[in-house]
């Protein structure tokens, strides 16, 4: 491998590094909603960490970009689909923080690479080589192990975990199939408008105020999962995302590390072990995206992760 410039490798590096602390934001706004302990209804969460989360905007507008322009699409459909995918995406991203230890969350979360695979494969008529297919057996191999059917029972939470990795899949495969022509105000802000939109209508019928520490864990949540999208954005502006990309699995690490001081969660060799062959699988995919120059989005794109992609793009 060529050795970068002495400018462009200080540049890289600090790239990771805001990719390390953007990753972590996203991890501790991710225990933050767990503090909450189910204590209000996930949709009524994910719908405040929505309206918090609306700080990303401007820094998604272009020079000659109004905030209007959130609504202008070349496909509406995709614009609807990124606008329905997220909110549900997020709604179980949030049950399965509440319900799981972070591991576990995590470690089915990750599974989206897989999904993305898939659905590639039968939405936009992709070639699915070897490597790919060896990818998504091992992710769904490392699935079956965390979830251990037959020893342990399905719960909610491992349902809003499969919905977080197949919401922030089916968003990442509408912005490959957009192929550019939208700007990042609405690649990003489609998403973020459908957090508030169905959250806030779901909360209507059980609507809870929420307390002075709930109001904090969920100014929390959001603003640190707007600062993770700031650092990321930064990150990608000055890394590749060839070596942006892996530092999300740095999560893992997070997580086994709040779950053990914060919530007394241990991790089990079983459980690390599924871990590890979901975090190979996406690493692998990762791979092979790079190889075939397609534009990769982080994974775990369902919570929140778009802002990022879509300044990744360079669309004004």
């Amino acid at each position: 491998m060529t050795a970068l410039p002495a400018p462009l490798k200080d540049q890289t590096l600090k790239g990771v590094l805001f990719a390390i602390l953007s990753f972590a934001a996203f991890s501790f706004s991710d225990a933050s909603v767990k503090l909450i302990k189910g204590a209000l209804p996930p949709y009524e969460s994910a719908f405040f960490g929505g309206v918090f989360a609306l700080i990303v905007f401007p820094a998604l507008l272009g020079p000659d970009d109004k905030l209007l322009d959130v609504f202008t699409t070349k496909s509406r459909k995709l614009w609807l689909l990124r606008f329905f995918a997220l909110a549900f995406g997020v709604i179980g991203s949030v049950t399965a923080f509440t319900h799981l230890p972070m591991a576990d969350a995590f470690a089915l979360i990750f599974l989206q690479p897989s999904f993305v695979t898939l659905m590639s494969l039968l939405f936009l008529k992709e070639r699915i080589g070897p490597w790919r297919w060896a990818a998504v057996i091992i992710g769904f191999a490392g699935v079956l192990v965390v979830l251990r059917p037959g020893y342990t029972p399905f719960s909610i939470g491992q349902v809003g975990a499969l919905f977080a990795g197949v919401g922030g899949a089916v968003s990442v495969i509408s912005f490959r199939a957009a192929g550019g022509h939208d700007k990042r105000i609405s690649l990003f802000g489609a998403g973020t408008l459908g957090v508030i939109v169905i959250p806030g209508l779901l909360m209507l019928p059980n609507f809870r105020w929420p307390d002075e520490a709930q109001w904090g864990l969920l100014a929390s949540y959001g603003l640190l999962a707007a600062l993770a999208n700031l650092l990321l954005m930064s990150a990608t502006t000055r890394a590749p995302a060839a070596y942006v990309g892996p530092i999300q699995y740095s999560q893992m690490l997070w997580a086994i590390l709040l779950g053990y001081l914060i919530f007394d969660n241990g991790v089990d060799g079983v459980t690390l072990v599924g871990a590890s062959l979901i975090v190979g699988s996406g690493l692998l995919t990762l791979r092979r995206e790079r190889m075939r120059g397609t534009p990769v989005p982080h994974a775990a794109a369902v919570r929140w992760h778009h802002a990022a992609f879509a300044r990744l793009r360079g669309r004004g």
